[in-house]
């Protein structure tokens, strides 16, 4: 550790990490914890139903779905990775967590960041190869060939998100131990290290142009090539029809890259924003795609609607079959 620049040996490393709620409101914390729990129950809940209707259903063994399960099961593990910090910060006032549970939780929440935007290019893939060649389209996108594009995306999120434990463990934290939000992210946790982050800036920028840049310029270059055939297409009902069936994954893709790219923006530009403006873009960041991701589908397939529909139908006659008479 003495070979960092700026580091002083008389100076004792923190620990431990400090995790807050609302900035200056912490009496505040139980009003939110409620509302907080309410949220993460519902996405548990739309998930786990999404992940169940697919794997019930033979219908639903296809391309499209196979590919909407691993993001279900992305999000769950976001939603996993941060709930219980959130919670005990908003619910316990208890937001103390060890420099190596920090560093565990950042090393999920941005390999599963990293492998949600994969599984958005594959589903951007998916849609390209359904418009443009329908008739090949299972033959292209076989079992073995979905198998080997989620080993790819789950080996690149490992491959790129592999050094940011050891970037952020090499660094002494002598400063302030005191985090911007409810959870541990690498750009909020270096800013408190008292040596030199060029390092962690550096390669942070360089994993955020090559994975995700590179990612929504080939989304982006995707659906230009789907509008130009769709608009080749005769029929304007046809041409609605194909445009349709785009709609829930372009709500995905807006979902997930949006809260991403103003929570990037806000640390680096906003430092002169309120701090609670900090904390709702946190929050956001890591709650709303998983929230809406699996309303998103239900509201826009209408297979899986109708699936989830019958599920709700049925216990519902269960229900009144087993009323006392």
């Amino acid at each position: 550790m003495s070979s960092i620049p700026g580091y002083n040996e008389s100076l004792v490393s923190h620990q431990t990490f400090v995790l807050i709620g609302i900035p200056g409101m912490q009496e505040k914390n139980s009003w939110v914890a409620f509302p907080l729990f309410v949220l993460y129950a519902l996405t548990l809940l739309g998930n786990i139903t999404i992940l169940y209707v697919i794997k019930t259903n033979q219908s639903l063994h296809e391309p499209m779905y196979f590919f909407l399960s691993m993001l279900a099961c992305s999000d769950l593990g976001l939603c996993i990775s941060t709930m219980p910090t959130i919670l005990s910060v908003y619910w316990f006032d208890s937001g103390e967590i060890p420099l190596n549970g920090c560093i565990s939780q950042m090393f999920f929440i941005h390999i599963l960041q990293a492998i949600e935007s994969g599984i958005l290019v594959a589903m951007a893939f998916d849609r390209l190869v359904a418009i443009r060649d329908p008739l090949r389209y299972r033959s292209l996108l076989s079992n073995s060939v979905i198998a080997k594009i989620g080993i790819a995306i789950l080996s690149r999120g490992l491959c790129v998100c592999f050094p940011f434990p050891f970037l952020i463990k090499r660094l002494p934290f002598c400063r302030s131990n005191v985090l911007s939000h409810s959870y541990c992210l690498h750009q909020d946790a270096m800013k408190l290290a008292c040596a030199d982050i060029k390092v962690n800036i550096f390669y942070g920028l360089i994993i955020a142009v090559c994975t995700l840049g590179t990612d929504i310029v080939i989304i982006l270059a995707s659906y230009v090539i789907i509008l130009k055939t769709v608009l080749s297409i005769a029929s304007h009902e046809e041409c609605f029809k194909a445009l349709n069936t785009c709609v829930a994954h372009v709500s995905a893709i807006l979902i997930f890259y949006v809260p991403m790219i103003s929570i990037a923006v806000v640390h680096r530009y906003g430092k002169h924003l309120s701090p609670i403006v900090h904390m709702l873009m946190a929050n956001t960041f890591v709650m709303v795609p998983p929230l809406l991701n699996p309303l998103v589908y239900c509201v826009k397939t209408r297979q899986i609607r109708q699936r989830v529909w019958n599920i709700l139908h049925f216990k519902k006659k269960l229900g009144l079959i087993f009323l006392p008479k």
